[in-house]
């Protein structure tokens, strides 16, 4: 039994397919194949249970996969704690953020960061937050940045910053009149939201009754909802003039788009908003690096509450 074979049934596990778990371990599914079949041999129990198009753990085999992953996380310490021996800002760190964060955040982050820990390489990933969820507990990642509420056993959780929404609009909108925008108007608009499995999308329902009400209602007629795939494909919707977006404070810029072209108005109280946070396993030794990933967030200039 190696590490590399637990690494095999370990990624098998969490992707069903064998070619995409063999693509993530580099390797060619063949090899993978092989190997799994040795360890089921070596075992003398199947791990799982195969058809044409489905590949599920047995219920032995899942309490193995258990095992083997808190044994590959282990693995995983022994590597961190000979980087902390030697310089705990010396080696690469891993950091994901959601896609809502990221693309906003990394570019004032990363000179931060690189300032107060010139020798640390960093590793950046965007993705939702269930995937980094997963390569979190993994240890394909070091620490994520996701937004609240966010729990996991054995990882621990610290508030970066409060973020108020905005709502982002043509620049002749009727509703640029106001200085302040009140939740029960979005009820009479036409809103664009990102699609099925963004967090944000979530966040904005939650805070926003009115959009939930209607969406909830299948007779409405006043109120329609148009998805996007990102915040900045909302901003071009909301720049081709196809309803009003709600943004989080940082992504809702429009330089780009000319003066006059959109919009911003902050929301009446009480303002919804969300909480950015930052998550790393308890068990991760490199807390140097990880106070440091904190302080530079804390740096970035971004119109935010912290």
């Amino acid at each position: 039994m190696t590490l590399t074979e637990l690494r095999y049934i370990v990624a098998l596990h969490q992707t069903g397919h064998f070619g995409k778990a063999a693509d993530r371990c580099h390797v060619s599914q063949p090899t993978l194949s092989i190997a799994i079949k040795k360890l089921e041999d070596e075992l003398d129990v199947p791990l799982f249970e195969r058809s044409r198009n489905h590949i599920r753990a047995t219920p032995l085999g899942l309490k193995i996969i258990e095992q083997a992953q808190t044994v590959l996380d282990q693995a995983h310490q022994i590597h961190e704690l000979a980087d902390q021996g030697k310089d705990p800002l010396g080696s690469r760190l891993s950091v994901g953020a959601i896609f809502t964060v990221g693309p906003y955040l990394f570019p004032c982050f990363i000179p931060e960061l690189h300032k107060l820990a010139p020798s640390m390489p960093l590793y950046i990933e965007e993705s939702y937050t269930a995937v980094l969820r997963e390569k979190l507990r993994s240890g394909e990642l070091d620490a994520i940045i996701i937004a609240l509420p966010f729990t996991e056993p054995d990882v621990v959780t610290q508030q970066l910053y409060d973020e108020p929404f905005v709502v982002v609009m043509p620049g002749d909108h009727p509703l640029a009149r106001f200085d302040k925008i009140t939740q029960n108007v979005l009820a009479e608009e036409t809103v664009l939201l990102l699609g099925e499995g963004h967090c944000f999308r979530d966040q904005v329902l939650a805070a926003c009754p009115a959009i939930k009400r209607t969406l909830s209602n299948a007779d409405a007629q006043l109120q329609s909802v148009v998805e996007g795939s990102s915040l900045e494909t909302l901003k071009h919707m909301v720049a081709s003039r196809l309803g009003i977006t709600i943004l989080p404070l940082s992504a809702a810029q429009i330089i780009p788009y000319g003066e006059g072209t959109l919009a911003i108005r902050p929301f009446a109280a009480p303002v919804p908003m969300r909480t950015v946070a930052l998550a790393w396993r308890a068990s991760f030794p490199r807390h140097r690096a990880i106070d440091i990933v904190s302080q530079a967030i804390r740096l970035c200039p971004l119109p935010l509450k912290h």
